[in-house]
């Protein structure tokens, strides 16, 4: 039997109806299998029965062999997988006036800081790269990504985590978007890289274009331009802020997500401060492959979780193309109508209007941030809500004026809060910090229904980021 092509797939017949896929990802195979998938060895070093029975089990072995070291060494006596310090950042609120900051596209890659000998990921994983890969890099620290292409994540990922040393990574890039040890405030980080990154000569590499935003309309049109080229979002540098070693809020992340209805079907547990409650969901959509959401549940929910068999939202930012489902989901709450889905329903977020975008003037230019020309994807067309259970009646979409609900969140140090209410087909909301007053803000919509399904699209999202509800301070 021919083995499989970089990208290729194949049906494996298991014990159950339903055939399992194999897939070949730049030297990483894959299959849908349950014993492939509860493997808790990196992805590169798993195999299970139907890879080996397609593949032969000499070349299993011949792949899974290696003399390189897969992690560095840990300090002595350390059993606890040690993440790097890198600068790491925080969902926006979409609230925030980020006027001034700096913008770039948050590349759809596997983040790699180079320490000025190899390349390792966030969790201290070495990434093998070709010695002609590397030629050139500098003896100081650089801050980036290994990328392909847009929607190629699997791809980059499959190939970094290979041990082998394959001419596949004459496709990637290294985008660099930061010198941690540059010292300074980010403009300085940006123009050393820029002053210095012409005497490096690298060919497999290129710096991640900055510019200045000029208003919240300019961000919401420039994520409307990559999404549609297929990219994953925008990030937003504060202006003179410094590389934290941390997760820090001078440093955010905008996405544009999907979202879908998925079924509870177990939990895992929690580790580290959340070792004794609830660490992650197991869900699946319809009738498909199990998922693990444990990003947006908050301390309560972790202590107590939506029951097995309930219907919860989950925001994703696409379906991973190996196993079909929801890649970086993140929980939203409890489906408000407790309707079980009879099919997965997905369907885009609304976004917040969007003004014709204004002409980029970048205060400081290093690189550009698609080194490759990419066509623009088809329009995907919205598959239509699936329809509602008989069992469960039909809502009364007619709706009299809501009292306000008032949410606060107080995690990690924040103070905010945060109401809605509803008045006829206008939703309000109003926000700010504790104590003060807030802003506000009405949005109309063509009808009652829209609003009501608005008002409870807002609720979910704002729970899921971890507010909670209170008694309005009077």
């Amino acid at each position: 039997m021919p083995d499989l092509a970089d990208g290729e797939t194949a049906e494996m017949k298991g014990s159950g109806a339903k055939p399992y896929q194999l897939k070949n990802v730049g030297g990483v195979y894959s299959c849908t299998c349950p014993a492939w998938r509860n493997q808790s060895l990196p992805i590169n070093l798993r195999t299970c029965k139907h890879i080996r029975k397609y593949r032969g089990d000499a070349a299993e072995e011949a792949r899974l062999q290696s003399p390189v070291p897969l992690k560095p060494a840990k300090p002595e006596g350390s059993s606890e997988i040690e993440e790097l310090p890198l600068l790491q950042g925080h969902p926006w609120d979409e609230e925030q006036d980020i006027t001034g900051w700096w913008m770039s596209e948050k590349l759809d890659g596997v983040r790699a800081y180079w320490n000025g000998k190899q390349f390792l990921s966030r969790y201290n994983n070495i990434f093998h790269a070709p010695e002609w890969f590397l030629a050139g890099l500098p003896t100081h620290p650089l801050d980036g990504e290994l990328w392909i292409a847009r929607k190629e994540f699997d791809r980059v990922s499959g190939l970094a985590r290979q041990q082998g040393q394959s001419d596949e990574w004459k496709q990637v890039k290294y985008l660099i978007f930061d010198a941690p040890e540059a010292g300074g405030p980010f403009e300085d980080r940006v123009k050393f890289l820029h002053t210095n990154f012409p005497n490096w000569k690298l060919p497999y590499a290129t710096l991640v274009e900055h510019v200045v935003c000029e208003s919240n309309d300019q961000l919401f049109a420039e994520l409307e331009r990559i999404t549609d080229l297929g990219g994953e979002g925008v990030m937003l540098r504060k202006p003179g802020s410094h590389y934290e070693k941390t997760r820090s809020s001078t440093l955010l992340k905008v996405k544009k997500f999907l979202d879908t209805e998925a079924t509870v079907i177990g939990y895992e547990a929690g580790k580290g401060r959340h070792k004794g409650r609830v660490g992650a969901l197991r869900a699946r959509i319809g009738d498909g492959e199990e998922f693990r959401v444990g990003t947006g549940l908050s301390d309560k929910e972790r202590d107590n979780p939506p029951a097995v068999g309930s219907i919860i939202t989950v925001k994703y930012l696409e379906m991973t193309k190996a196993n079909k489902v929801p890649r970086h989901p993140v929980y939203m709450g409890l489906r408000t109508d407790g309707a079980r889905p009879s099919e997965p329903v997905v369907r885009k977020q609304e976004t917040p209007p969007t003004a014709p975008p204004k002409p980029e003037k970048p205060a400081v230019v290093a690189g550009k941030s698609d080194p490759v020309p990419i066509p623009v994807p088809a329009t995907v067309a919205t598959p239509a809500p699936a329809s509602p259970s008989p069992s469960v009646p039909e809502r009364n979409t007619t709706m009299a004026a809501t009292a306000k609900r008032y949410f606060e969140c107080t995690e990690e140090g924040a103070s905010k809060f945060w109401e809605v209410w509803t008045e006829g087909n206008t939703v309000t909301t109003n926000w700010g910090k504790i104590g003060t007053t807030g802003q506000t803000k009405p949005k109309e919509f063509a009808d009652e229904a829209k609003a009501k399904k608005e008002y409870d699209k807002l609720v979910a999202e704002k729970t899921g980021k971890g507010y909670n509800e209170k008694k309005r301070p009077a």
